[in-house]
């Protein structure tokens, strides 16, 4: 294999709409635990780490989706992993062209492995065997994707044709195409030449800048822009808006491996989803005798070959077959599971509306961990602080507001004032107006849950929550 540097460019753009209402635009389907208890990207992620050459990944994300990530890279002792945060969304060639600008910024030209946070793979083993083909390919100058072996007459995914074999698994594209109706999709899983389009793509970072200046030379000067008047603030680079939001949106397959004249494949029989639905998880799921896949507090009565995910509250079903509940803090999905493509139809009604559910469920995001709100009035606020192990909030100056803290799992250190004082749990503390605060988690291991109330006391200052 070679050993030519690989860099991993995660992006982690998309919305999930049609995992709503788990899924919101500030925490998208990637930074929840939807398979296990780790998030879509943090799996990603350590996917990456045994690869060979492979180094820390690059992560495409925007703003709103920063807390999340550098929250779940701080986990793994990734802090250094560079984030490009795009001011708009602008499909994956601008945003792998970001990457590609900003990697070889230098005179280095890595191997680029281009791939979503969102996707499930089950046999590690199989996809690190295509990864190392496909780096050797494009060590030689080819711009790989990877097709997935289709086992129903999908609908819902791009296809691409193969031809001849470059090598042993790997093969010439022939053609791209897209997501077809049901009886084209059933003419190609008959003939045996076609592959889902996975969306991951391997290439040299010269030979893919190469080739979008040849096919989409706007989509090129744009985001070299957009990267040249960027803002670096730490690891993190913010791509100038108005350079960015200049560029074609538009996808690597539509703006460069359709045209391209070095396009290859490789099959992979790797457990692939791209879980781009709830009938997606119910398939990735462990049943039960009848057939159901549940997470969290739920309890069945006669309920067949279904999802039902609660995020809390106990969710009860009775007489039910082949359907998807979901619940969360403010919003209940209840659809047939043949239906759960068509959430996104929900989503873009919310979206039309001005409905704030569409966006949050009324949490925030940080990266020392999040927070929701409870119960609030105009002059008192309840939330949860969830804060991450070892993880303090900022410290906050005096305001007008009086809190009050108390300890529901794990142990807390409460600063007050320049005092600090350690909290069971079970224990509660004030901190009096105008006094300077944060609140640190005493444990390197374990979250730590804290019920925060504030009172609004009537003098001036600011009512925000802990950030």
């Amino acid at each position: 294999m070679t050993d030519r540097p690989i860099v991993p460019v995660i992006l982690s753009g998309g919305a999930g709409s049609r995992l709503w209402p788990a899924s919101r635009s500030s925490t998208p389907k990637q930074l929840l635990p939807l398979v296990d208890d780790r998030t879509m990207l943090l799996t990603t992620v350590q996917r990456t780490d045994p690869l060979p050459s492979a180094t820390t990944p690059v992560v495409v994300c925007n703003e709103a989706q920063r807390p999340g990530i550098q929250r779940e890279l701080a986990k793994i002792g990734r802090t250094d992993a560079p984030l490009i945060l795009e001011p708009v969304g602008r499909n994956t060639a601008p945003a792998a062209a970001a990457a590609a600008l900003l990697l070889t910024a230098g005179g280095d030209d890595p191997i680029l492995f281009v791939m979503p946070a969102d996707h499930v793979i089950r046999n590690e083993e199989a996809f690190a065997r295509a990864v190392a083909l496909a780096a050797d390919h494009a060590e030689r100058g080819y711009l790989l994707t990877f097709g997935i072996d289709p086992v129903a007459p999908e609908t819902g995914y791009g296809y691409i044709r193969f031809g001849a074999e470059l090598a042993d698994g790997v093969c010439v594209v022939e053609e791209f195409r897209e997501k077809p109706d049901a009886a084209t999709a059933e003419e190609y899983l008959a003939s045996g030449r076609y592959l889902w389009n996975s969306g991951m793509f391997m290439f040299k970072a010269s030979r893919f800048l190469a080739e979008l200046e040849a096919y989409a030379p706007d989509v090129l000067a744009a985001t070299r822009l957009a990267v040249g008047a960027g803002v670096a603030n730490g690891t993190a680079l913010r791509l100038d808006q108005a350079s960015f939001s200049s560029s074609p949106s538009i996808s690597i397959d539509y703006a460069v491996m359709e045209h391209t004249a070095s396009a290859a494949v490789i099959p992979i029989h790797t457990g692939w989803s791209d879980v781009g639905s709830w009938a997606a998880l119910w398939e990735l799921g462990e049943p039960d005798d009848q057939g159901n896949v549940v997470f969290g507090d739920v309890e069945l009565v006669d309920v067949h070959n279904s999802y039902v995910r609660s995020s809390g509250r106990l969710v009860g079903a009775i007489g039910l077959d082949s359907v998807v509940v979901v619940d969360t803090a403010d919003a209940v999905l209840v659809a047939n599971r043949d239906r759960s493509q068509d959430v996104k139809t929900i989503v873009d009604r919310l979206k039309a509306a001005g409905r704030p559910e569409v966006d949050t469920d009324g949490g925030e995001t940080h990266v020392w961990g999040d927070l929701s709100t409870l119960a609030a009035s105009p002059t008192s606020r309840v939330t949860q602080l969830r804060i991450e192990p070892s993880a303090l909030t900022p410290t906050r100056a005096g305001d007008g507001q009086s809190r009050h803290w108390i300890v529901v799992e794990g142990v807390a250190v409460a600063h007050i004032q320049g005092t600090a004082i350690r909290l069971a749990q079970g224990a509660a503390t004030t901190v009096p107006p105008g006094s300077e605060h944060h609140i640190e988690n005493g444990s390197p291991t374990d979250a730590l849950k804290v019920i925060e109330i504030m009172v609004d006391t009537g003098v001036d200052g600011d009512t925000g929550s802990s950030e």
